[in-house]
């Protein structure tokens, strides 16, 4: 039988680098196996024997596009394990630099990163000489995200304003309605955007997952809540390490996690789409349905529509946190440190980002436990490559390529979370 070889020497447009390699023998896929072979950076390591109040700052250093996922995780399971509670108008502002930051994250990948797969450019600059209103208008976009991580953040990349109990400094409400013109032509756009992105040509690949999120009625999730899964799993925080452990592969520096007993799972837009649909906001709600876009979502490379109409969601919530907010009495609560243990977690753009912390009375860490969302994913992915190659083993290698490195940016990888991708070989035994 002859053996075909797909090589790409590195990924374009995710973030890090790795290999893949694809075993088949006659018409059947073997093994699947995504390298992450991009040195360990050892973030858990740094944090032992850091003062806990640092733990913020540190872990949002793991990543320059979703920062505040890592701050507001760290800062929840310190909160959790102090019993510190924050200022319901200092909650709303965490919403709010949550929502600046999936709007950057999701329109970077909706527009720049994911819409030249499906449109037929290598990338978005190429893409942008056909479609330059389209680019324009998504950095527009993307801008919006950062000027109100900025506001709240003291600057949109690794923000240094985020802290335990809730920020050093918040703004004035005159300060926020500043943002409101720019969020209302956001709305729009992101309406716009995902009419564009929902008639793109999608490959026809359905599977049956196991989605993993947060659930907090009445809210959309952005943190808070308890862990679900679309099998029936209800957890609190602190029982997610004993349910989804992580283990080494002996391919990969990046941990791959399972559900305890039944394997894989998949957390972000997808799962958080599917887990929690009733709870969007209306017009991000109205703009799903528009599009066919309804539970259960099980095609990954509809993904993309699923972070426009996340967008939406984001704009909308912004703009009710505008509406409602009053100037607390005090940027942050005090803590006491004590000899205890707290979980925190959020969800990420790319899906859950799960933190927990033993800490001793002298407000030192002792232990330190992070588990990114692509990490978490990568199990998903492997699964996922094994059967969109089994399903095209008649197109070309160029072809074949092609719709390998679409069915991995589905889940807008961030590896250097994950720790990174991604040369592909294929070997037909």
């Amino acid at each position: 039988m002859r053996t075909r070889n797909l090589k790409v020497d590195l990924l374009a447009r995710v973030e890090g680098e790795g290999a893949l390699t694809v075993r088949i023998r006659g018409d059947q896929v073997q093994d699947a196996k995504l390298s992450i072979y991009e040195p360990p950076r050892f973030f858990e390591a740094f944090l032992v024997g850091r003062h806990c109040a640092e733990a913020p700052d540190i872990t949002a250093r793991i990543c320059g596009i979703c920062p505040i996922a890592y701050q507001i995780s760290a800062s929840r399971a310190i909160e959790e394990a102090f019993g510190v509670s924050i200022d319901p108008m200092v909650r709303a502002l965490r919403r709010l630099i949550y929502c600046g930051e999936w709007i950057e994250s999701h329109v970077l990948h909706v527009a720049m990163l994911h819409a030249p797969d499906f449109l037929g450019y290598a990338d978005a600059i190429e893409m942008a000489k056909d479609h330059p209103d389209v680019v324009r208008t998504a950095l527009r976009l993307k801008k919006v995200g950062n000027d109100v991580m900025a506001l709240l953040g003291g600057r949109e990349i690794h923000p240094v304003n985020v802290r335990i109990g809730g920020f050093y400094k918040v703004p004035t409400r005159s300060e926020l309605q500043a943002l409101r013109p720019s969020l209302e032509w956001a709305l729009e756009a992101a309406d716009q955007m995902a009419d564009l992105v929902a008639g793109f040509p999608f490959p026809e690949f359905h599977r049956s997952y196991e989605f993993v999120g947060l659930r907090n009625p009445p809210e959309y999730p952005l943190f808070d809540g308890k862990v679900v899964s679309s099998a029936g799993v209800e957890l609190s925080l602190d029982q997610f390490e004993e349910h989804f452990p992580e283990e080494h592969v002996e391919h990969s520096n990046a941990l791959h996690s399972a559900r305890r007993g039944a394997g894989g799972y998949q957390v972000g837009p997808m799962a958080r789409f599917n887990l929690n649909f009733d709870l969007l906001t209306p017009r991000a709600k109205q703009a799903a349905k528009r599009q066919g876009l309804e539970p259960p979502v099980t095609n990954p490379f509809r993904s993309i529509v699923v972070r426009a109409v996340e967008t939406i969601f984001a704009c909308e919530e912004a703009l009710r946190i505008l509406d409602l907010y009053q100037e607390p009495e005090r940027p942050f609560e005090d803590f006491e440190p004590r000899e205890a243990k707290g979980c925190g977690c959020s969800e990420a753009p790319r899906g859950i980002c799960f933190h927990s912390y033993e800490v001793g009375s002298d407000g030192l860490i002792r232990r330190a436990h992070i588990m990114p969302p692509t990490a978490q994913n990568l199990r998903c992915v492997e699964e996922d490559l094994a059967q969109v190659v089994a399903k095209n083993l008649d197109k070309p290698d160029t072809e074949l390529q092609w719709l390998c490195e679409q069915a991995v940016r589905n889940y807008d990888p961030c590896i250097s979370c994950a720790t990174h991708f991604l040369k592909l070989r294929v070997e037909r035994l």
